[in-house]
Order: structure tokens, then sequence, then C-alpha cells
């Protein structure tokens, strides 16, 4: 049977980065953690096929990717931790 899409992208995220010792840096939104983050247009638990359609992006709170619109240029130029 295999691990859930749940499962998975929880090992991908907070899982991840207790193996790692992050787990007050990275794995979640959370004020002063690294602002690493995607949005999808649907529910990736209920299909995980959504992860290959990503629409948004954000790296060190640096948008990458913005399909959505939703970011102002202000905003994108801010960053975060």
């Amino acid at each position: 049977m295999g691990a859930t899409p749940l499962y998975t992208l929880r090992m991908a995220t907070t899982v991840n980065a207790e193996i790692i010792h992050w787990q007050n840096k990275a794995g979640a939104i959370e004020n002063g953690k690294y602002a690493d983050l995607i949005a999808t247009s649907r529910d990736p638990p209920q299909d995980i096929t959504e992860m290959q359609h990503v629409k948004f992006v954000m790296k060190g709170g640096v948008v990458i990717k913005d399909d959505l619109g939703a970011q102002s240029d202000e905003t994108r130029a801010s960053g975060a931790k």
C-alpha cells in the first residue's frame, strides 16, 4: 500500500526538520522560521499529483514563482528570514 499523501507531505516538512534537528528553524509556518513554502490550487492530501502543479514558491522569504498573482512587488522585495 505505501504512505498516505498526508504522511508523505509531513515527511517532507515537519518530520524531516526534526530528523536534521532544525525543528526550531524550519518545517512549519511560524514566526522566526525560514519562510520556505509552496501553494497549489487544490488540496495535495486529497490529490498528491497536485504537487506536480505548484503555483507559488517562496524560499527564504523571497518569492521565486508566483502563478497566483497574489503578491505585490513591494511584498516580494521585502523578504523574510
